[in-house]
């Protein structure tokens, strides 16, 4: 029987693992679970290519430490990590340091098939494209001076009330900037605009 991919899934809970086994097996992708990101390190030789989807928070090694350690090899995995905090500081720096995207538990079944459908397409070693990057720069020269500052607020990882504070108006202005800056910048989340803010060199990877 063929499958649309393989999907490797990492997360030291038990009741978590079941539940992606059972959606993603249902949908059609080849799974294949580990309760710790050492295990999975120790097979991940021999792994074809696949989609990897973690948990951030693990004992051990934890998301953040095995996307370092993934990066450090050059790995060509596509990651995803979940957490289940909304810790947007952390999902920065999951981005920075190579993840795919994040996702914040509890997800909504039909995003996360559609983030792994999107990384199980990438080409390993994807060459970077000058036409868009100068898409990505002409969005940003469209921003005012407000709306890039509180999108340098955002991709740095603050919070509404922070950045409304560090500008001295208030968090509901904040509110309109943000939909404006996503709006123009053509993000549909905070780590697509993360993702489009490392392509254009306002984050250092």
């Amino acid at each position: 029987m063929s499958h649309k991919g393989n999907v490797y899934v990492i997360d030291d809970d038990p009741a978590m693992r079941d539940s992606l086994d059972f959606l993603l097996g249902s949908a059609g992708f080849k799974v294949m679970l580990f309760d710790a990101a050492a295990d999975f390190l120790n097979a991940h030789a021999g792994l074809r290519f696949g989609c990897l989807i973690s948990d951030v928070r693990m004992p051990g090694i934890d998301g953040m430490d095995l996307l370092r350690r993934l990066k450090a090899n050059a790995s060509p995995l596509p990651v995803i990590i979940m957490t289940g905090h909304g810790d947007i500081p952390l999902a920065v720096e999951a981005i920075k340091l190579g993840a795919l995207d994040f996702i914040e538990k509890p997800f909504e079944d039909e995003r996360l098939i559609g983030m792994i459908e999107t990384a199980l397409q990438q080409s390993p070693g994807h060459a970077k494209s000058d036409a868009i990057s100068a898409e990505i720069a002409s969005r940003i020269a469209s921003l005012s001076q407000r709306e890039r500052q509180v999108m340098d607020g955002l991709v740095a990882g603050l919070s509404n009330k922070l950045i409304a504070r560090e500008h001295n108006i208030s968090p509901r202005t904040i509110e309109v900037y943000r939909a404006n800056v996503m709006t123009k910048m053509q993000a549909h989340n905070l780590s697509e605009l993360i993702r489009l803010a490392l392509r254009a060199g306002i984050l250092n990877d």
